[in-house]
């Protein structure tokens, strides 16, 4: 009985991963302009993204940075209200005297609001106030605020027993006031400005006044001493406790005569809210990505279609269709994550475009770089995937005789 010689089975080469990129490169070499147009569609929707995703993180930055500057530990006082008729009960004289006095509290600033107009000159009517408002400040409103003079001087313990005045900002670009020096005409006389003060983004209301003296007020003003707002600065980890002492501290019998809020908490909303409205243009983003997404899968098809001679040689020559597979799916990937790559590079540069014509820190999240590549790739592999197993499947002699 004679033996038969068994021939071993023959195993296929194997690809390197260098190897792999060769041959998915090779289909993306052959073809710039198509891979071109669809890796535009990509770059398009992570663009979209990123640049959403970063002008919002710009501008809560921005915001955060302000509150950190400003401070989330100041207290606005104001008049409650009677019950019975609505009517503003006034605050105690010495209201800011006795909110000083409550444990935690550093600083207290008060303004008293005075019935009176404030003119450019005596020739203009009494009617045109510009929605200006005079009030009579104190010496510690300033410090308290943590404001800051455009330019000029504060009112101090001199100029506040005489008819010099501070202007907001806004109050100061609605009378044409630029400089110190100029006057302005209040209550019959005219005043003389000595300094203008920086945006005030806690107290927009100061903004908006022309501030006299407290003393000046109550001897020349017919000023009765009562405040209407009193600000108060405290240690961050007192502003809860004082919050609830203050209405007692102003009006022991009836504190709910004393209103007490936080005018931080505006932009502390604004802050936690940023970005909301940007849920909608990152749907659309999304959108632009699955269309572009589809623009690759077409691109493939095509290729597997144009490329079936291509196939049926390396299937005959002994290519498994795992490796067919492999080369179509790493070609969808090349040109995925091009579109990506690219689609980055636009998102980053609008939003540094955005922050430096916005005036606000350039910021993007690393989120949304590694999310928005990561997305490019799960696409590419999606779109590729259905072309490479179709190209996987071609019967070499099929593939070779219809070429």
């Amino acid at each position: 009985m004679s033996k038969r010689r068994h021939r071993p089975g023959l195993t296929p080469a194997r690809l390197t991963p260098r190897d792999v990129l060769h041959t998915g490169a090779a289909g993306m070499r052959s073809r710039p302009l198509r891979i071109v147009l669809s890796a535009l569609g990509i770059a398009i929707g992570i663009a979209t993204m990123i640049a959403v995703v970063g002008i919002s993180a710009s501008s809560k930055e921005k915001l955060l940075a302000e509150l950190d500057r400003l401070g989330t530990n100041m207290l606005v006082v104001t008049p409650g209200e009677d019950l019975l008729t609505g009517k503003k009960i006034p605050l105690a004289k010495d209201a800011a005297g006795r909110i000083a006095r409550i444990e935690g509290v550093e600083h207290v600033g008060a303004t008293a609001a005075l019935e009176h107009s404030v003119r450019r000159s005596e020739k203009i009517d009494e009617s045109i106030t510009g929605g200006i408002i005079v009030q009579a400040a104190s010496e510690d409103l300033l410090t308290t605020l943590r404001g800051s003079m455009r330019t000029g001087t504060w009112l101090n313990a001199a100029t506040g027993k005489y008819p010099a005045v501070v202007l907001g900002d806004v109050a100061a670009q609605r009378l044409g006031i630029t400089t110190p020096g100029q006057q302005i005409y209040i209550a019959g006389r005219y005043h003389t400005v000595i300094g203008i003060l920086d945006e005030l983004p806690l107290a927009p209301e100061i903004a908006r006044s022309a501030l006299l003296g407290w003393d000046f007020a109550t001897s020349r003003l017919g000023f009765d001493g009562h405040p209407t707002t009193v600000y108060e600065r405290s240690a961050d980890r007192a502003v809860t406790s004082v919050r609830v002492l203050i209405p007692r501290a102003v009006d022991p019998q009836t504190p709910r005569n004393a209103e007490v809020s936080d005018p931080s908490a505006n932009l502390k909303a604004k802050a936690a809210t940023e970005g909301a409205f940007s849920s909608l243009l990152l749907g659309l983003g999304g959108v632009a990505l699955l269309v572009g997404g589809v623009g690759v899968a077409n691109t493939m098809i095509i290729s597997v279609l144009e490329r079936r001679f291509e196939i049926g040689l390396r299937r005959s020559i002994g290519a498994t269709r795992g490796q067919i597979r492999g080369q179509f799916v790493t070609e969808s990937l090349l040109l995925s994550g091009l579109g990506g790559t690219a689609g980055i590079a636009l998102g980053a540069t609008a939003t540094a475009l955005y922050a430096l014509t916005s005036d606000i820190p350039w910021v993007i999240p690393l989120w949304a770089v590694t999310g928005g590549f990561g997305a490019t790739l799960v696409i590419g592999t999606i779109a590729g995937l259905y072309p490479a197993i179709r190209a996987s499947r071609l019967s070499p002699t099929l593939a070779l005789h219809s070429a």
